[in-house]
């Protein structure tokens, strides 16, 4: 979420639903559950602040808590819901997607680049390749995803400079790339042959590989993308297998699009 002082000024815009949503992003990646001072720190909302909006939340049963830790509940699965059952691109895509796992024998998905980071909107899984799992909904850095890097080759210049000026190329792994001159000449290079490859650079075995999916007025709009255990297949191998499979997924997705 940009933050929130980039809307001072807008007549239109409201902050006490701005912070009570930038409260509910603060639980990502805390399954343990998080305190007000937790969520003080990721939001920069004072203590205060985040104890009215958690006890709010809690009103209303999107949270729960047990002594100082907060929990969302049930409830929340609510808001994720509502944009999967009106996402036409989720339920175009997610046959599609089943359909390439059973030609390939491996899992495949689909993603959209939200901020810096890529969410998954569709899965059809036949194995686990990650050490943690992924799911509709789950996220992960755009700049170290097959998925990810096809979306931001894809971008305006001017929108890419931008991330390139902000973003933290972080090492997961010692093939990851930190560089950033390096990264936009990887970048030019997906973007030159219209498919990414990443080669163990989110985690130690992991190879995956990612076609842009675009509209009918050829803008990116999203990714579809394999990922496979680097001891059942090389780089090349995948390339020559999947490659084919996943462009004529993406295209048939296309074909359904405005």
């Amino acid at each position: 979420m940009p933050p929130l002082a980039a809307f001072e000024g807008n007549p239109d815009f409201v902050l006490s639903l701005a912070r009570g949503l930038t409260v509910i992003e603060a639980f990502q990646d805390r399954p343990d559950g998080v305190t007000v001072g937790d969520v003080a720190v990721r939001t920069g909302l004072s203590r205060a602040a985040v104890r009215r909006l958690l006890i709010t939340l809690e009103l209303l049963g999107y949270a729960s808590h047990n002594g100082p830790v907060y929990r969302l509940s049930s409830r929340a699965l609510r808001l994720g819901f509502s944009f999967l059952s009106s996402s036409s691109l989720s339920a175009m895509a997610q046959p599609i997607l089943e359909e390439i796992s059973a030609a390939i024998h491996e899992s495949s998905s689909l993603s959209m680049l939200e901020g810096d980071e890529i969410v998954y909107l569709a899965r059809s899984a036949t194995r686990r390749v990650m050490s943690v799992g992924l799911s509709v909904g789950s996220r992960l850095p755009a700049y170290c995803t097959s998925m990810g890097r096809v979306m931001l080759a894809a971008m305006p210049q001017q929108d890419l400079d931008s991330y390139m000026a902000r973003v933290k190329l972080e090492a997961r792994t010692p093939k990851s790339i930190t560089k950033k001159a390096r990264f936009a000449a990887e970048l030019g290079r997906v973007r030159r042959q219209g498919y990414a490859l990443v080669d163990e650079e989110l985690e130690v075995g992991l190879r995956s590989l990612a076609v842009p999916v675009r509209s009918g007025s050829g803008k990116v709009v999203a990714a579809m993308n394999t990922g496979v255990q680097a001891a059942r297949s090389t780089a090349q191998e995948m390339i020559d297998r999947f490659l084919p499979v996943l462009r004529d997924g993406a295209e048939r997705l296309a074909l359904a699009l405005p």
